[in-house]
This record gives C-alpha cells, structure tokens and sequence, in this order.
C-alpha cells in the first residue's frame, strides 16, 4: 500500500521531533512543523534522507563542529535558514 503525501508529512513530523537528543528535536522539530508541507517533494526526499543519520552526527553538522557531507549540505542550509527568522 503506498502512502499518502499527507501521511508521509506527518510521519517525517513525528521523526523530526523524536530524534533521541533534545538538541536535534528542538532543531528539526519546529521547522518540520514550519516548512516542512512547503517543500517540493524532491526536497522532501532529502530531508527524510536526512533524518537517517545519526543525531550525533546531524548535532556536529548543525553547529559547525564538522564539515557536513555534500549529499546533505543544501537541506541543512535550507533548516538553518528558516531557523533564522524564528
């Protein structure tokens, strides 16, 4: 059975905000709640790509302590962008 775009949004959601570190729920939470339905699916598809690593990994990319890997570097910058304004 394939999934609705509606549900797929509200399970990327729930990903977002029960990540296993709070840092990473109070980062990717609100802007699933934000952004998340105005994204074109393409960038949708990166985001729940996104969402597979490790928040240990996503929390060393998000402030800078690492280079973030190519593959995630536009989605990254599109959270941190939307961040700003909030």
């Amino acid at each position: 059975m394939t999934e609705t775009h509606e549900n797929r949004l509200k399970r990327l959601r729930i990903r977002s905000w029960r990540r296993g570190t709070k840092e990473m729920d109070l980062i990717l939470g609100p802007y699933a709640d934000a952004d998340l339905a105005t994204l074109p699916v393409a960038r949708i598809d990166d985001y729940e790509d996104l969402l597979e690593e490790s928040d240990h990994d996503l929390y060393s990319w998000f402030s800078g302590r690492e280079d973030t890997p190519p593959r995630h570097v536009e989605m990254i910058s599109i959270i941190m962008e939307g961040r700003q304004f909030r």
